[in-house]
């Protein structure tokens, strides 16, 4: 990869941008994939901070001034979906990315008569590393532009490997029972809730849990356990996840700063919690940052919001910690109501959950929202899930029993 000290930027519709991606490394060049549907100005301020030699959109291909040269090996910089505030911007060499590539493939064992699909936005981790994984190992890739779970479904035996987030696989478990004719749907982007998991594996669905992050190049943990060459370890007082090996990225571009304060001594602080069970199986419990401390007591999201998709009036729930002058913070949850017109309420709901977890975990706030907000990829953007001022249901019972 980048061998010319290219760095293009590349905003073009999915299909489109596949192909520029493959032929930009092809000829030696590092790639910057954009969002061509992002807002004019939210593209300008991230050509801005990158600094990308070339720009490559509807209009052709052409050289941007005062662009900063690639390093030598470099094949991408990826701007992160910014759940946790601004983007950043991920340096990642061609070593990287072609080992991330091979040992994905060898864990899936994928080989002659192996298509991959990708049904997911190119310009983050999770499509760039599809595209990868193909052009590493020479398998087909069929590139689709959105996905579609009509056509998902349609291309699925055509293609035997596919990315997918738990919203796309459940979308697609509802439009078709075709999911199964997939060798193998990698899963990740988020937790999987159980009735989803239950569902795929009711339907003969092959599902592989992948957890990694843009800074590992996607997916470097299957099933709970590092790929070969991968190590994971988890460290400190609340168990934050920490990672190392090959896959690793090199810096954020233009932040040294940002970089020295998650890679340490070669190990990647990634800013989840896990525990490592038997065998050394990993299971990822959250987001540090998100960790709701509620009297002392340290309560994971995903946990709780876990509980509540099983409850019968909860499409969706999202949990997240909001002040309280008493118990520090409270557990808020935020709630699409199956039947908008008999939502369910909040001492429902705590009940509910009260019967599954300890009390200290239960919701003491109720907010009915029509949607939770979700990143491109389906993941959930819990900084972007209202103040809670409105349409709450709060003040139940101040006691932990």
């Amino acid at each position: 990869m980048s061998s010319s000290g290219v760095l293009v930027a590349i905003a073009l519709p999915r299909p489109a941008a596949a192909r520029a991606i493959v032929a930009a490394w092809e000829a030696g060049e590092a790639v910057l994939p954009l969002d061509p549907d992002a807002p004019a100005p939210e593209l300008a301020a991230l050509l801005a901070a990158a600094r990308p030699t070339h720009l490559l959109d509807g209009d052709g291909r052409r050289r941007r001034p005062g662009g900063e040269p690639a390093e030598a090996g470099l094949a991408a910089v990826v701007a992160t979906s910014g759940t946790a505030g601004a983007p950043k911007l991920v340096e990642l060499g061609a070593d990287a990315v072609g080992w991330s590539a091979r040992a994905t493939s060898a864990a899936l064992a994928a080989g002659q008569g192996d298509r991959w699909l990708c049904c997911v936005p190119v310009h983050g981790v999770a499509g760039l590393a599809v595209l990868a994984r193909a052009w590493h190992t020479g398998l087909p890739v069929e590139v689709h532009d959105r996905f579609d779970p009509a056509a998902v479904a349609e291309a699925a035996g055509r293609a035997t490997l596919v990315s997918l987030v738990p919203t796309q696989l459940r979308r697609l478990l509802a439009a078709s029972d075709r999911a199964a004719r997939f060798r193998r749907v990698l899963l990740g982007g988020g937790p999987v809730p159980a009735d989803l998991a239950a569902d795929a594996a009711a339907r003969g669905v092959q599902v592989v849990r992948t957890y990694g992050l843009t800074e590992t190049f996607g997916g470097m943990v299957h099933d709970g356990h590092p790929l070969d060459g991968a190590e994971v370890r988890v460290a400190g007082p609340e168990g934050e996840v920490l990672v190392r090996g090959p896959m690793l990225f090199r810096r954020y571009r233009g932040d040294p700063g940002r970089t020295a304060a998650v890679l340490r001594g070669g190990w990647l602080r990634t800013g989840d919690l896990g525990r490592l069970g038997p065998h050394g199986r990993l299971a990822v419990l959250g987001r540090l940052d998100d960790l709701v401390v509620s009297g002392g007591v340290n309560v994971h999201p995903d946990e709780v919001e876990a509980v509540l998709a099983t409850h019968p009036g909860v499409a969706e729930a999202a949990v997240a910690g909001r002040p309280d002058p008493e118990w520090g913070q409270r557990v808020a949850a935020f709630v699409v109501p199956r039947d908008p017109a008999r939502p369910p309420t909040l001492a429902e709901l705590r009940a509910f959950t009260r019967r599954r977890l300890a009390a200290a975990k239960a919701p003491r706030e109720l907010v009915l929202v029509p949607a939770l907000p979700r990143g491109p990829s389906g993941k959930l953007l819990r900084r972007l899930l209202p103040d809670g001022e409105a349409h709450i249901d709060a003040g139940l019972g101040r006691d932990l029993a």
